[in-house]
């Protein structure tokens, strides 16, 4: 096992009705009208029957031992009709409504921004049309946005409160999802689904650029490791293929080895043996990382086979050596 970070806590931002998370997409109004609906017929309906059950209680309590109370009705068409049709009139309002937000979220503007994202134990990739792969998702602010997505181990689930966006991440298929961010700024990305160990750290965030924004930013993160150092452009590498959710670089035992003075240490690994943190260690520990697992840790890695290139191990290795001189 080999990188990763604890990742900070992140909260939504209350901001909405009944202090629910500020609306951040085109599809959360629709949503938080079927949800407040709900809301208002059930608590006119809570304060309906209980004062009903409180008048029936006093008016027909019997006041002294053996007082016959008094005869209550015992049928009545108009009741009965009453509250049968109005249940039904409510059910339907709340299906139509209801239908008409769930068609929002699953019919995708075909003009819509393609990201493909990868959940894994525990971190975030996503993936952009030119190649580059960020930690975090960035988007232009008023574009729909169509997340493609797939896991590389167990269930996982994307969800952004402020967008009322939140699907299940399957392994072996592909599901999707769409949202149109209507104003910029930056909203927490949690993963939904009990995961493992790591569960609670599986945090991320939508980084929504103003109008003109988001284009030059992408043309210069997809020119960042041509432009940087070997070290820094490792530690870029390192933040955006998620390695942090399992690697401290300060010595802090997470989920794997830490990677403060790792570099040409002895690892005792499990099963017995050892072997020398070196360039070619690393590069194993990248490609094939249930095969050398440190003694002490699980072999839970994924492997990163086809998703780094050579030039971008090296960068790799380069950044951890500057964590052990």
């Amino acid at each position: 096992m080999l990188f990763g970070n604890t990742g900070s806590t992140l909260l939504a931002r209350a901001g909405g009705p009944f202090g629910m998370p500020e609306q951040a997409s085109t599809l959360a109004a629709p949503v938080d009208a079927v949800f407040n609906l709900i809301l208002w017929i059930s608590l006119f309906f809570f304060v309906l029957i209980l004062g009903v059950m409180v008048i029936f209680i006093l008016r027909y309590r019997q006041r002294h031992h053996g007082e016959v109370p008094e005869e209550s009705p015992s049928h009545s068409n108009l009741l009965e009709f009453v509250w049968s049709i109005i249940p039904v009139i409510l059910v339907i309002v709340i299906f139509t409504l209801g239908f008409k937000a769930f068609l929002g979220q699953y019919v995708m503007p075909t003009d819509a921004y393609e990201v493909s994202v990868k959940a894994q134990k525990w971190s975030w990739s996503f993936t952009y049309p030119n190649g580059y792969t960020d930690s975090e998702l960035h988007v232009p602010v008023n574009r729909p946005v169509r997340l493609v997505m797939t896991s590389d181990d167990v269930l996982h689930a994307f969800f952004v409160p402020e967008f009322r966006v939140k699907r299940d991440i399957v392994p072996g298929r592909y599901t999707k999802v769409w949202f149109e961010a209507t104003r910029d700024g930056e909203f927490p990305i949690y993963c939904a689904e009990y995961c493992g160990t790591g569960h609670s750290d599986m945090l991320s965030r939508v980084i929504v650029h103003p109008a003109g924004e988001f284009e030059p930013w992408l043309a210069a993160a997809g020119d960042v490791l041509g432009t940087l150092p070997p070290a820094e452009a490792g530690a870029s590498l390192f933040t955006s293929l998620g390695c942090m959710a399992c690697h401290s670089t300060d010595g802090t035992r997470l989920v794997g080895p830490s990677l403060k003075d790792f570099f040409g240490s002895e690892r005792t690994l499990k099963g017995g043996g050892s072997a020398t943190a070196d360039e070619d260690y690393t590069r194993r520990s990248l490609l094939e990382p249930t095969v050398e697992v440190a003694e002490g840790f699980e072999p839970v890695m994924p492997t990163f086979q086809g998703r780094v290139s050579d030039d971008e191990i090296g960068y790799i290795i380069e950044y951890i050596k500057s964590l052990s001189e």
